[in-house]
Parts: C-alpha cells; sequence; structure tokens
C-alpha cells in the first residue's frame, strides 16, 4: 500500500541519520532515536520525549517502529519457551527462549522457512518462503517478555544466516553497536551450513563466534543429509577456518547431530579428529529428537558419551549438549508449519 508507513527497528546509525536529514531535523536526532529504540524499547515514536513534539509528529507520519508481540508460545516444564513472533509481511518466524542458571539464550530465527533441505530439519521441509528483514530478526528480541535476562544469542533458528547476510550482519551490528544494544559480540553465535564466499564475508566482517553445521565428517554422507556440500563442502569449511584465528576470545565450533549407526561410530570420530586437526575448536554433540516422516535413528547416550570422550581423549574439546523443550518440540519449524497459510492481521 502507497500510505504504509516505513519501520524505523533495524535501522542503523546512518539510515537513521538520512532519515532525520530527509525531514529536515537536526542530525542528533538520529542518535536520540537510536537510543529510544535499541536502549528504551520504547513502544511508539511519541514516547521519545527528548524530541520536540513537532519532529515526533512528522516522524510519525512516515514512520513506526514495528515492534509486534509473539502471537502464541509454549512452555516447557524445563523453563524453555518457543514464541512465534509475526513478520511485516505477514508471515511467521519462531524463537525459543532458554533459561539455564544464571544465563538465558535466544535462539532467533533470519529467515521463514530454509533453501538448504538438511533431511533432518523440519524447517527445510517447508520449503523457503522470504528473508527476514533486519528489524524483523532484531524484533524477536525487541519485543521478547524476557527480553531483560538475555545473556546471549545463538542465530540456529530457522533459514541459513549466510543466505541473508546483509540483513544478519545489520542485526548483529546494531546488536553490538554503542548507539544500539551495546553487546560484545563474543555473545552472539552465528550459525552455518558452510555457503561459498559469504561465510568468508561474515568472518571478515563479524567478531561473533561461528558455528558450523557439520553432522558428518565425510562428504558423500553429509552431502545425503545436506544438500548444501555440494556447494561447499565441509573440507573447504574447515579449511577456511584455519584461516582465521580462534585462539582468543573468538569461538569456533561445530554442530554434530548424532544418529544411531549412520555418523556415531568409531570411524566417524577418527575422521573428525583428522578433519580438525590443526584448528581451534570445539564440537557440540546433539540428540536427534524425531520429526515428522524423517525416518532417522537418534544415538542413544552411550554411543554419544563414547563419541565424546575419543573426540576429547584425540585433542577436540567435545560436550553433549543438554536436550531443551522436548515436551515442546522446541526444534525449530514445527510450530511455524502448524499455522502456516494463516495471515497476520496488523
Amino acid at each position: 500500500m502507497a500510505d504504509e508507513k516505513k519501520v524505523l527497528m533495524g535501522m542503523s546509525l546512518s539510515e537513521l541519520k538520512s532519515v532525520v536529514k530527509d525531514l529536515g531535523m537536526p542530525q542528533f536526532t538520529a542518535g536520540q532515536i537510536a537510543k529510544w529504540l535499541y536502549q528504551q524499547h520504547v513502544g511508539s515514536i511519541d514516547e521519545m520525549t527528548n524530541i520536540s513534539k513537532a519532529n515526533r509528529e512528522k516522524l510519525a507520519e512516515q514512520y513506526t517502529i514495528g515492534a509486534m508481540a509473539p502471537i502464541d508460545c509454549q512452555r516447557s516444564k524445563d523453563g524453555t519457551i518457543k514464541y512465534l513472533f509475526p513478520t511485516q509481511d505477514g508471515k511467521f518466524v519462531e524463537t525459543v527462549y532458554i533459561p539455564d542458571g544464571d544465563r538465558a539464550t535466544l535462539c532467533v530465527s533470519c529467515q521463514v522457512g530454509c533453501k538448504m533441505n538438511c533431511l533432518f530439519c523440519q524447517t527445510g521441509k517447508q520449503g523457503f518462503e522470504g528473508s527476514l528483514s533486519a528489524g524483523d530478526i532484531l524484533n524477536q528480541i525487541y519485543a521478547l517478555p524476557e527480553r531483560e535476562t538475555l545473556t546471549n544469542i545463538v542465530f540456529m533458528g530457522q533459514g541459513e544466516p549466510m543466505d541473508n547476510l546483509d540483513n544478519v550482519l545489520r542485526a548483529t551490528e546494531i546488536l553490538t553497536a554503542d548507539y544500539g544494544y551495546g553487546w560484545s559480540p563474543k555473545r552472539i553465535t552465528v550459525s552455518s551450513v558452510g555457503v561459498k564466499n559469504k561465510l568468508k564475508r561474515f568472518l571478515d566482517e563479524s567478531e561473533c563466534h561461528v558455528a558450523i553445521s557439520m553432522h558428518s565428517p565425510l562428504p558423500e554422507q553429509r552431502q545425503q543429509l545436506m544438500p548444501a556440500e555440494r556447494q561447499m563442502s565441509i573440507v573447504e569449511v574447515v579449511d577456511l577456518l584455519k584461516q582465521y584465528d580462534f585462539t582468543h576470545q573468538r569461538r569456533c565450533s561445530f554442530e554434530y547431530i548424532c544418529f544411531a549407526g549412520l555418523n556415531d561410530t568409531t570411524m566417524h570420530a577418527r575422521e573428525i579428529v583428522k578433519l580438525l586437526q590443526g584448528l581451534e575448536c570445539r564440537v557440540n554433540l546433539i540428540r536427534f529428537h524425531e520429526i515428522p516422516d524423517v525416518d532417522l535413528p537418534g544415538a542413544d547416550e552411550k554411543r554419544m558419551e563414547a563419541l565424546r570422550d575419543y573426540l576429547t581423549n584425540h585433542g577436540v574439546f567435545t560436550t553433549i549438549r543438554a536436550s531443551r523443550g522436548q515436551d515442546i518440540f522446541a526444534a525449530c519449524g514445527l510450530l511455524s508449519t502448524a499455522v502456516k497459510g494463516k495471515k497476520v492481521k496488523k
């Protein structure tokens, strides 16, 4: 619609400077707007009380904050909460809040659906419906009821971050900038299956942690699980990562879902050690929770512990990630699949 207002959330300071310039406002107003947005989390432009009433009205004629509350949630007995957020273009994405003692992690989405079509992932079975704007990414934090408790953010929700890299980088800039949330980039982890050229750009332009979805060290087997292996192999991914320094605060990790008899053998463990030799990193072993129409058996605890112990004893620091939210299907894609086809009322 021609009279649709533009969204302020997701704009960088330089973009806000362009907005105030176009509206004939003083340049410093951009910094004021940024603080009201990203530090005060106001619900309306009228709450920006250190901006003159005339300028607030001028701004409100063309712009809106863009905050949209979640429309649904599921609460687990372990404290995990899965939220369903609307997007500005009327779709839905999932966000999972995971409290753990004095830590609270938010798993955010960056796309509606996903192009990667990994065999074990419900989101990939939705098909791809579009990438989120930086504002839609940030809204998952902005409009989160538990926002003030967050200690960490992981881009491990729906979608492939490198396939929406511009908006992911814009969102992480706002999260880490002085004018924005002011977070350390070490509180943010961005995951990827490995996308040629995009992964390198992320490593060059961001200081956030990186997590790579491995799931098999064997290229042929990984390709069966993850078609993206054809475009950028796990060997290419690791060779690229070895060009960067992860010996200080920035961390590199590998996600590894364990499937019984498929990728949890001693042979796989040996190949992981060989592949990661010379790279400062860690491996997170993940239990597989069944999803509809996917015939993959999850590895049992004993096999996962044996895999962890082998890797750790051979110099690859490895942990088994605690399962969370099993009773609410916290794995991505299940809640949004249920409402697919419905439209958000704005």
